[in-house]
């Protein structure tokens, strides 16, 4: 039963590098919208942090897949989904030249997707809660009752 515990915070790793992916996405677009930083500049440090943030996501919703987490699996994928959509036509990537025509439309995605980290922060602290205290309680006791919610 430890390696629940493991998962649990693999996922919270994860999470934790989506969540200063997403930020860090974030600041960019702010400091380009303050004029702190060149269009060239903000476009590739986002460009450079967008594929692996998609790869991160597709990795964190496959493991909910194979083991088994079913509510956390369908939770992470219209995001997965949504990502994926955006690589297949080319649009996951910030144009120089079209930037500052969809920085208020960038921002608000990212901030939904930040607001979509944090709360699955949130489910994914008290799933691992949940697991360090079911795997102290003995074997022979019957546990936390996770109410079948996740």
């Amino acid at each position: 039963m430890a390696w629940e515990v493991i998962l649990w915070v693999i996922f919270f790793i994860l999470n934790i590098a989506l969540i200063a992916a997403n930020l860090y996405q974030i600041v960019c677009l702010t400091d380009l919208e303050a004029d702190y930083m060149n269009p060239y500049d903000s476009s590739s440090r986002i460009n450079a942090v967008v594929i692996p943030e998609i790869l991160i996501h597709g990795i964190f919703c496959g493991l909910f897949l194979v083991t088994g987490h079913w509510f956390m699996f369908i939770f992470t994928l219209p995001i997965t989904i949504y990502s994926a959509m955006l690589y297949s036509k080319r649009r996951h990537l910030i144009d120089v030249t079209e930037v500052f025509r969809s920085i208020d439309a960038e921002k608000k995605y990212r901030i939904v997707k930040l607001a979509f980290y944090l709360l699955l922060f949130v489910l994914i602290i008290i799933r691992l809660v949940i697991e360090v205290v079911n795997n102290l309680i003995d074997d022979d006791e019957e546990g936390v009752h996770l109410f079948g919610m996740f």
